[in-house]
């Protein structure tokens, strides 16, 4: 089974054009490092919530827009490893000072697979 890092963050709408860039470089370097599928997804439909939803588990101020993104790996091993490597890889850490989010919001983990259809 494979393996699938997911994420949910808050991006100011403004900088969507900065963040689509930035998620393109990071895309092209994860599917160079191993990762089968690289997934980014700007919120469109993503309601507040009463007790928990995505803008609440953000923190979404209201000039923000939340974003879902995942990446396929084919194992836990592939991803640790292209992790590893995407954090000193020279295209990835032009972004790493100067993103275009706050990161301290982002909310990620990584998961293992249990049902594919």
């Amino acid at each position: 089974m494979s393996y699938v890092d997911g994420f949910v963050l808050a991006v100011p709408t403004a900088n969507k054009d900065k963040y689509r860039a930035m998620a393109q470089v990071g895309a092209e370097v994860f599917r160079e490092l191993g990762a089968l599928q690289v997934v980014e997804c700007w919120g469109d439909d993503v309601p507040e919530g009463k007790v928990t939803s995505f803008p609440m588990a953000v923190q979404r101020k209201p000039e923000e827009t939340v974003v879902f993104a995942w990446i396929t790996w084919p194992s836990r091993a592939v991803r640790d490893e292209g992790m590893k490597k995407s954090m000193d890889h020279p295209r990835m850490r032009e972004f790493m000072n100067n993103m275009p989010f706050d990161g301290q919001r982002m909310i990620f983990g990584g998961f293992e697979v249990i049902v594919e259809a």
